[in-house]
């Protein structure tokens, strides 16, 4: 069994940064699975917005987030983090960890989409104010 648990969230005014940090437990070895961020505003669908793969060694940003958000990990503590800078009040969202064992991030079709991803964490809320 895979646990993951996200954290770090909170409320940040515009053009602020926050770190967030994906905890893997259990039988989970980080470079066994693609991590992806995900966030889910009110009324909006989940939204891919990043994935790191260890094992291949690759990484993927939608458009929304390049340049402010960036993905790394740390194999030793089990942990993935996205570092978010430049907040807008748009990034406000609950924002969710997962992991996917057959995906690799170079997937451009399919590294959005929750459907490929076998584990969630139970989210952490942003909020951006103005």
């Amino acid at each position: 069994e895979v646990q993951l648990q996200a954290s770090g969230g909170g409320l940040v005014q515009a053009g602020g940064s926050l770190r967030l940090s994906c905890v893997g437990s259990g039988l989970f070895q980080l470079d066994d699975y693609a991590i992806g961020w995900f966030r889910q505003a009110p009324g909006k669908e989940r939204e891919g917005l990043s994935c790191i793969s260890e094992s291949f060694g690759e990484t993927w940003y939608t458009d929304s987030v390049k340049g402010r958000f960036t993905i790394s990990s740390d194999n030793a503590k089990r942990t993935v983090y996205l570092q978010m800078n430049g907040l807008k009040p748009e990034d406000t969202a609950v924002y969710y960890c997962a992991a996917s064992w057959s995906l690799s991030c170079g997937n451009r079709e399919m590294v959005g989409r929750t459907t490929v991803y076998d584990y969630w964490g139970q989210g952490t809320q942003v909020t951006v104010s103005s």
